[in-house]
């Protein structure tokens, strides 16, 4: 289990995985016919080293810090193009605020959520997902995907209410 938020930088991927998404964006681009520029590698690099769930402003901050002259409209679009990719998923947790994180493939977890400050929880739970399994199959269905999110106040926000 890992808390991530917002602007968790520098301790994303592993060096190997790293080099397999670069792998696969470069060949989406050239299957689409997109080019790679400066910028765009300045904002993927940033996101693919980064963990936890960014929102476009967090990104565009840690972009700025290597290249201040990188604009908010390079790092939305960046991030359209990882998410049209399968690269990077979009998340909402009921802010209103789309968040946006690294898409590995084979690996899943579920998110608790604090209504409060906005902490958010990966976690993993081998019963959980057994169960899904199984109330799926009870009703015919095999499941492809699914997104578990759990809204609660964490602890540190309950102590600071008492």
């Amino acid at each position: 289990m890992s808390t991530v938020t917002g602007q968790d930088s520098e301790n994303g991927v592993d060096d190997a995985t790293l080099d397999e998404l670069n792998e696969k964006l470069d060949s989406y681009m050239d299957r689409n016919g997109l080019r790679s520029t400066s910028q765009r590698r300045t904002v993927t690099d940033v996101f693919f080293r980064s963990s936890g769930h960014l929102s476009i402003e967090e990104l565009l901050g840690l972009v700025r810090e290597r290249d201040p002259k990188i604009g908010y409209a390079t790092v939305y679009r960046t991030l359209k193009l990882l998410k049209d990719s399968g690269l990077a998923y979009e998340r909402h947790f009921g802010d209103g605020v789309s968040r946006y994180e690294i898409a590995v493939e084979d690996e899943h977890h579920d998110h608790l959520i604090c209504l409060e400050c906005g902490t958010i929880v990966e976690f993993e739970n081998e019963k959980i997902e057994a169960l899904q399994d199984e109330i799926a199959a009870r009703h015919g269905f095999k499941l492809k995907r699914h997104i578990h999110e759990l809204y609660g106040i964490c602890g540190d926000c309950r102590k600071r209410a008492s």
